[in-house]
């Protein structure tokens, strides 16, 4: 086996290995704000959801050479669903805190998309953890049905129920705030 020397001196992995952290940068740059949105959504929380993008992160670039070229962002929200999951079994139940703030920052009328985004937080908050995956994916993320329930390993019909409940538990609870 012989190693090439690129016209630096430098062994040509080397220059492999450097194009894998540029085009991790570039995925991770492009994609952080999603993935930090779809995280808090599916935490509850900023502190969670800031350890779960870590660790998908570090997963994905673990795997990179395997899936830079195929779909990376599906990938990382996968490992992000995984760890929730795993998480909660671990903990065996749900706390979610009040947020001070969403990723992504707020925009013009932002006492009102915060007071919004409160009632929509708590709504969720309702759900079962797996019915509020299913949501999360499949409604703030657009994912296709397909998508998420390859993501989350499950049944494209438990993947239809779940999001049609959810999103009935979803009216009646905001309905009820409305109407107080």
């Amino acid at each position: 086996m012989s190693l090439s020397l690129s016209v630096t001196g430098q062994p040509a992995v080397a220059h492999a290995h450097t194009s894998h952290d540029t085009e991790f940068s570039a995925f991770m740059a492009a994609n952080l704000p999603r993935l930090m949105r779809t995280a808090w959504l599916l935490a509850g929380d900023q502190d969670r959801a800031d350890d779960l993008v870590q660790h998908a992160l570090a997963r994905t670039y673990g795997a990179w050479a395997r899936v830079g070229h195929q779909d990376p962002l599906a990938y990382t929200r996968k490992i992000m669903a995984n760890r929730r999951i795993d998480l909660w079994r671990a903990r065996r139940r749900e706390v979610l805190v009040p947020p001070e703030s969403v990723p992504g920052g707020v925009e013009d009328d932002w006492a009102g998309r915060l007071a919004e985004r409160d009632r929509l937080v708590s709504a969720l908050a309702t759900l079962r953890p797996r019915v509020r995956r299913v949501v999360v994916l499949r409604y703030v993320d657009g994912l296709s049905i397909r998508e998420v329930a390859s993501t989350l390993g499950i049944p494209a019909g438990t993947v239809q129920s779940d999001a049609s409940r959810g999103l009935a538990q979803l009216r009646e609870t905001l309905n009820k705030e409305s109407e107080q």
